[in-house]
């Protein structure tokens, strides 16, 4: 059973070598449930969609959930781990496009290339001043979570010449980057703030409006994590009123249905949640994704599980 749909390179390799239900098609899915539940061995879905454990409590086959994304946090893993199915995602092959991505809007925020553009291509250019923007290299970048996108993004701020410090759970000790415990006076450190921690229920709201303040009107705040990790009633508000300086938002609560008050506001940035979306990663995590299933069906070991 697929969650939703992945791209059509993965679509034909799957569909020659499982029976496919399209539960994102379905006109009534518990009818689909009801009709084809009892003989479902595998769900294949994403990263934003999950499997929770009321459908999985309908599948009494089910032995494997393979997710198309690194993050499982809407997958229901306690209930998998109490019933013996296995889960698996794709780590690591699109470490290097999100850090990308977290740069890209970075430097879109910071020097306002979104509205540069739109001067330029409404004609304004000559008649209406081009305001002076954000330097990048050289400040202060505070990274809260360190694990493999938080290292890659490291890299490439330090290639900017920027100072470093991260919040995580614990201090790592493979970085040379300052480690702060405190995410409120990591905040109020930075110049810019950029958020790459798992989502779920440890790190509900981490960026909330104390974080936000502390960033100060100077500051910039930069989401790749997960729409969970920022309260976005603060950080709307903060935009607002100006408590941080702006925003570069590749993920959101309520996805693709995002508050309608962002894109009323000039100070931030938007991304529709595509921080691996290239050709390059995705074909490599719909690989994956059927590596595992293969893995599993043929009694081997799983390139990445989870559970």
């Amino acid at each position: 059973m697929m969650a939703g749909a992945y791209p059509e390179w993965d679509m034909v390799d799957l569909e020659a070598n499982y029976r496919i239900h399209r539960l994102w098609e379905a006109t009534d899915r518990q009818e689909l449930i009801s009709r084809v539940g009892k003989d479902i061995r595998a769900i294949a879905t994403r990263g934003e969609l999950g499997a929770s454990a009321e459908l999985m409590a309908q599948l009494p086959k089910l032995e494997i959930v393979s997710c198309y994304g690194v993050g499982t946090d809407a997958i229901d893993l306690s209930y998998a781990r109490a019933n013996g199915i296995r889960v698996t995602n794709t780590p690591d092959v699109l470490t290097e496009d999100v850090a990308d991505i977290a740069l890209g809007l970075l430097l879109a925020t910071a020097r306002q290339i979104p509205q540069a553009d739109v001067l330029v291509r409404s004609g304004q250019w000559g008649s209406v001043a081009m305001p002076l923007v954000t330097r990048v290299s050289g400040k202060k970048v505070g990274i809260a979570g360190m694990g493999r996108i938080g290292k890659a993004i490291a890299r490439r701020a330090a290639a900017f010449g920027c100072d470093i410090s991260y919040f995580a759970r614990h201090n790592h000790k493979d970085v040379a980057y300052a480690y702060e415990p405190d995410l409120i006076a990591l905040a109020d450190w930075a110049d810019f703030l950029i958020v790459i921690v798992p989502g779920g229920e440890a790190t509900m709201k981490i960026i909330n409006a104390e974080v936000l303040k502390a960033l100060g009107p100077n500051g910039i705040l930069i989401n790749v994590s997960r729409g969970t990790t920022v309260d976005e009633e603060a950080l709307i508000a903060a935009l607002q009123d100006r408590t941080i300086q702006a925003a570069g938002l590749d993920v959101f609560l309520n996805e693709p249905k995002i508050d309608a008050r962002f894109l009323t506001l000039g100070n931030v940035v938007l991304q529709p949640h595509h921080g691996s979306g290239t050709v390059e990663t995705r074909k490599a995590m719909g690989q994956l994704v059927r590596d595992n299933l293969a893995a599993h069906f043929a009694g081997s070991p799983l390139p990445t599980p989870v559970v």
